[in-house]
């Protein structure tokens, strides 16, 4: 009996510690949810404009099906989908959904070129004959002497884009039908050997693919191994960008059927997807010019991880940010390593990357005053060439206008 009274005196003391213990906890966690449920109600709404836009930009533009996403400073995700990721067969799209991310991929390239830079494998201003001097090929390359890799990264080499070629076009117009990868990279370069350079390198800008070709031979040869393998292990995995994977395949599971015009250049059909749900031409001849599927939730996080700062140890930024000047009369628009550096806009600096490919468009911005990170994706090329056409400077602007007041607590108008 002793014990129990002494185990009833005990629990009695404990049980009053806790009471005040709670009373020391409870406010405390009251006040915590006080903050919470304010930013969580902005959160939701801020989803709920978000989505409103999207659909509203769908209606007013008539494209297929269309995904949005947006990053915080804080973390916060927000996802939109619209419209239908199958005309046809009646799918709706979805947060999910991938499609092709096009030229958005060469933002992994500068990132993968400046890590080995910053590791010492290789030097960004030195020719690139040091690497690929003993391709047969080399030679007959533009520019071939005074050729840097940052030349390539920020397309101030003064070579020609073999994807702008009408024999590159021709070319693929012939082979799409072929089961596997109808162009290897150096069938690519091949596009361009013996061509007359537009510039000096260095000495103007001129986007071309051919060049990114090239600094993925650089990447492999001196990495022993894929430039896909790179980005997996450095940036895929540790960013959780499970929805991003390489375009080297027809069949690429969750893909959003593409639709483009019939009088396409390379007389693809107009529906990207067949009855079997596989890419109708196989996407691997892209390779480091974009080369990947992806989801605007990845390419958002990712764009926040990239120009946050966050994508690899160390200071980068200024290395990534180097850029030059894409025309004389736009000196405020410029090109780094794989990165369009845009120095004013509305809403203060702006870098990022458009993504154009048959059947698919996309987006890509991030707001380094606001450190908000925007991308979206749609799921045609109609009436949208690239990323400096009208549908695609009124969305990023539009769904900045709603995303950056959550972060700012100003409109865009104030």
């Amino acid at each position: 009996m002793k014990h129990a009274r002494d185990n009833a005196v005990m629990d009695g003391q404990a049980d009053r510690r806790f009471r005040g213990v709670r009373l020391l906890v409870l406010p405390w966690l009251f006040s915590l949810l006080l903050v919470a449920l304010p930013h969580a109600a902005v959160a939701s709404g801020l989803t709920k404009k978000f989505q409103a836009a999207l659909d509203g930009y769908r209606m007013q533009h008539g494209f297929p099906g269309a995904t949005a996403a947006y990053v915080l400073p804080d973390g916060t995700v927000g996802i939109a989908a619209t419209g239908a990721a199958d005309v046809e067969a009646g799918i709706p799209m979805a947060k999910q959904s991938r499609m092709l991310a096009a030229s958005i991929g060469k933002t992994f390239v500068g990132a993968t070129a400046i890590a080995l830079a910053r590791e010492d494998v290789l030097d960004l201003d030195v020719p690139i004959s040091r690497w690929l001097g003993d391709r047969p090929w080399f030679s007959r390359l533009p520019n071939y002497t005074t050729i840097t890799l940052r030349h390539l990264l920020t397309h101030s080499s003064g070579l020609t884009g073999h994807v702008h070629l009408q024999s590159f076009a021709a070319e693929v117009a012939r082979r799409w039908r072929v089961n596997g990868n109808p162009f290897t990279p150096e069938d690519l370069i091949g596009f361009v050997l013996d061509l007359p350079p537009l510039f000096e390198a260095g000495k103007g800008w001129a986007y071309t693919d051919t060049g990114y070709i090239l600094i993925g031979l650089v990447i492999e040869q001196l990495t022993g191994r894929s430039y896909y393998a790179e980005i997996e292990e450095r940036f895929l995995s540790p960013r959780g960008l499970t929805l991003t994977a390489p375009a080297d395949s027809r069949a690429l599971p969750g893909l959003a059927a593409g639709y483009m015009a019939e009088d396409n250049a390379f007389g693809f059909p107009r529906k990207t997807i067949t009855a079997k749900g596989e890419l109708a031409w196989h996407p691997g001849f892209e390779w480091t010019g974009g080369g990947l599927v992806s989801n605007s939730r990845d390419l958002a996080l990712w764009g926040s991880a990239l120009f946050g700062g966050r994508a690899m140890a160390g200071p980068y930024l200024d290395e990534m940010l180097k850029s030059v000047r894409i025309s004389p009369d736009t000196p405020d628009i410029q090109y780094g390593a794989g990165v369009g550096v845009y120095r004013t806009s509305p809403f203060g600096p702006v870098y990022g990357h458009g993504g154009w490919i048959p059947g698919y468009s996309s987006s890509l911005r991030y707001y380094p005053v606001h450190g908000v990170s925007i991308a979206f994706q749609i799921n045609t090329d109609i009436g949208i060439a690239d990323d400096s056409t009208p549908v695609m400077r009124e969305m990023e602007a539009g769904l900045a206008s709603i995303a950056l007041p959550a972060v700012s607590g100003k409109s865009h108008r104030e």
